[in-house]
């Protein structure tokens, strides 16, 4: 078996008979059980700032990764190399490994009975035929309506475009094959504003897998330019509690501290703020999380998980309610559980609406704070003590007043999670978490 070394692009053909090849190879060499991923992706990326070409960069990687099972010892490596020697010692590597390592119960595959049995296509694949010159006059052109859309845009991070496609492979002892490809592309910009002697700076971006779902560049340029316009002229404001508002984009981490609390890792090394809260009200009753594997072109759409493991609609929060854990097959057997398919992470988390957009709920608050930007990680999965360094705008009558910076938003999750109070139907899509606009009623916010 050879897989081309020299060929400029591997399909899933290729990767899977890489993947046949290993697994066969790791049986030979005396493996109990195996697994292997293996993986191509290339792609382009091209950056202008100040109107010239800053970075042009290819891409063109290859991996495959191979775990082997001896007994209850596991062992992994990994290479860039597909051809067959190279193959062969990554396997003598990872079984040598295994030599060493400490005997662990619950080591081994997902069981087999759980493996996908087809692999459907999710439409996760759009090539972007760009070649660089367009990649940089795209980017020339986005950078240009950002400089040019206010005499107060006095500096750029700059423009880039971005474009990837590849093809994922994985198989296990089971008998388990299977592959899918992908492809992500996206635009952003990155502009600076100065009025008074300060400056502020903003961005936009737009991701997809279809690049013609993706916006203009004119028009995420324009959108980042006004953005950092709006925040000149930011102001302290003292410290007092109110209520704050989490733009979709930072809604979606804020609503993301829940998936690290309930996932298996936190739960059976007893480090989670939720720590066995299945079954709890975690959330108002109006509050949902649905995980939906399946949606064509999202972007955490996936067949199966990491382990081969058919992956299928769920519901983790029903009515406010918990139902339960994040888990691969490694952590469901520490638990005494079965996996639920989310080893490599969750797929399409979607939290529902309650309210209009966020421009509508800005209206229905006498005041607060609107959060477009959080800074630090001052998040304690253990304890859910929350602490967030935050830009936004303060809101006076339903409307916004000034910009703010310089400020803290604090709290515990755990409180903060049932102060939620409306969520918008504005979903930012763009990632793998899909939330709108968030509304907590309260929030301790530190200023000067």
């Amino acid at each position: 078996m050879s897989v081309p070394a020299s060929r400029a692009s591997l399909d899933r053909s290729d990767l899977e008979d890489l993947i046949r090849f290993v697994l066969d190879e790791a049986g030979k060499q005396g493996a109990d059980q195996a697994e292997a991923a293996a993986s191509h992706d290339y792609g382009l990326s091209a950056t202008a700032r100040l109107g010239d070409v800053e970075n042009l960069e290819y891409t063109n990687d290859r991996a495959i990764g191979v775990t082997v099972y001896h007994g209850l010892r596991k062992g992994s490596a990994s290479s860039s190399d597909f051809s067959v020697d190279a193959m062969r010692e990554t396997v003598a590597k990872a079984s040598a490994f295994a030599k060493y390592t400490a005997v662990d119960k619950y080591a081994g595959l997902a069981n087999a009975e759980l493996m996908a049995s087809d692999v459907p296509d999710l439409e996760l694949s759009h090539d972007w035929k760009i070649d660089a010159d367009a990649a940089i006059k795209i980017a020339l052109s986005c950078e240009d309506s950002a400089r040019g859309y206010d005499k107060r845009i006095s500096n750029s991070e700059g423009a880039t475009v971005s474009t990837s496609s590849g093809v994922r492979a994985y198989g296990n002892s089971h008998g388990f094959v299977g592959s899918f490809p992908r492809s992500s592309h996206s635009i952003s910009c990155s502009v600076v504003g100065e009025a008074n002697g300060e400056m502020e700076r903003d961005y936009h971006y737009s991701a997809a897998r279809e690049p013609g779902e993706l916006e203009s560049p004119e028009q995420i340029g324009e959108t980042a330019a006004r953005r950092t316009v709006s925040r000149l002229g930011s102001r302290k404001i003292k410290t007092t509690k109110a209520p704050v508002l989490y733009a979709p984009e930072i809604a979606r981490t804020f609503v993301g501290h829940v998936i690290g609390a309930i996932a298996g890792v936190a739960q059976y090394r007893r480090s989670s703020f939720l720590l066995d809260a299945v079954g709890e009200n975690i959330f108002p009753d109006f509050f949902q999380l649905q995980e939906r594997p399946h949606i064509p072109r999202a972007m955490a759409s996936r067949p199966y998980d990491a382990e081969g493991v058919a992956v299928s609609d769920r519901d983790i929060v029903i009515d406010g309610k918990l139902q339960g854990y994040v888990l691969s097959s490694y952590s469901a057997r520490r638990l005494g559980l079965e996996t639920t398919g989310n080893a490599g992470g969750t797929h399409n988390l979607i939290v529902p609406g309650n309210a209009g957009d966020m421009a509508a709920i800005i209206k229905s608050m006498q005041s607060g704070l609107l959060v477009r930007e959080l800074i630090g990680q001052g998040v304690n999965p253990v304890t859910g003590d929350y602490s967030r360094g935050a830009v936004g705008y303060w809101i006076e009558n339903g409307e916004i007043a000034y910009p703010v910076h310089e400020v803290t938003i604090a709290g515990n999750l755990r409180e903060l999670y049932q102060r939620i109070i409306a969520i918008g139907n504005d979903q930012d899509i763009r990632g793998g978490i899909r939330c709108g606009s968030l509304l907590v009623d309260e929030m301790t916010i530190a200023g000067a």
